[in-house]
């Protein structure tokens, strides 16, 4: 059977598994595009910062931080505090890491819902199919096999368009939880060397407003 023959076999209920299956793939695309580690967390930006950063650089250096990436965003927010403590720098760049984070899991939820849902749609199509199953029976009785066979092969094709989707949405769900908290664990250590190096380097280091 072609691909085709099996979706339109496989009856109503494969409509929204199919567009289960293409919001998945949408989101898997574009997180694959948006989480990129190098992109997000330069892995050169904290020398850089330290390398160039002077209080005389002011507004303009600290908007080009930001435009950097998301980690840039979080070392600006300790550069940009000023007359700050450690504890007063340390809070304000965790704001500004948990407004990141937020950021990179926009879609997940999405994404582990379909992974969820996927397997029930096709359970729920398993079930009208074996309805159509036993009202052929109760029709035309055991002997009509056509009847019989068509509402089996829906109650199968739909449990295996469900679990098609959903243990690949589970998958990529699962990873790109993952790469998000790597990227997190990389921001929160730039951040903690940040702030070792300014509490080092003394006031000539120190936020500009």
């Amino acid at each position: 059977m072609h691909v085709l023959e099996i979706v339109i076999a496989g009856g109503w209920m494969m409509a929204p598994i199919l567009l289960s299956m293409a919001l998945a793939m949408a989101i898997v695309g574009e997180r694959f595009w948006s989480l990129r580690p190098g992109q997000l967390a330069p892995a050169g930006l904290l020398g850089e910062v330290q390398a160039s950063w002077r209080p005389e650089s002011g507004a303009q250096y600290l908007q080009a931080l930001r435009s950097n990436s998301a980690l840039g965003r979080v070392l600006a927010a300790a550069l940009a505090s000023p007359q700050a403590d450690r504890q007063q720098r340390k809070e304000r760049m965790e704001e500004a890491a948990s407004q990141e984070i937020h950021d990179m899991e926009k879609f997940l939820n999405v994404l582990g819902t379909v992974a969820n849902i996927a397997p029930l749609l096709g359970l729920l199509g398993t079930v009208f199919g074996m309805i159509a199953v036993f009202s052929a029976i109760m029709l035309h009785g055991s002997g009509d096999t056509g009847q019989l066979a068509g509402g089996i092969s829906e109650a199968l094709i739909t449990t295996a368009a469900g679990l098609i989707v959903a243990i690949p949405a589970m998958f990529f769900y699962r990873f790109f939880l993952r790469r998000v908290d790597e990227i997190a664990v990389r921001m929160e250590q730039n951040a903690v060397a940040l702030l070792d190096w300014l509490d080092r380097s003394g006031p000539e280091h120190g936020a500009a407003s």
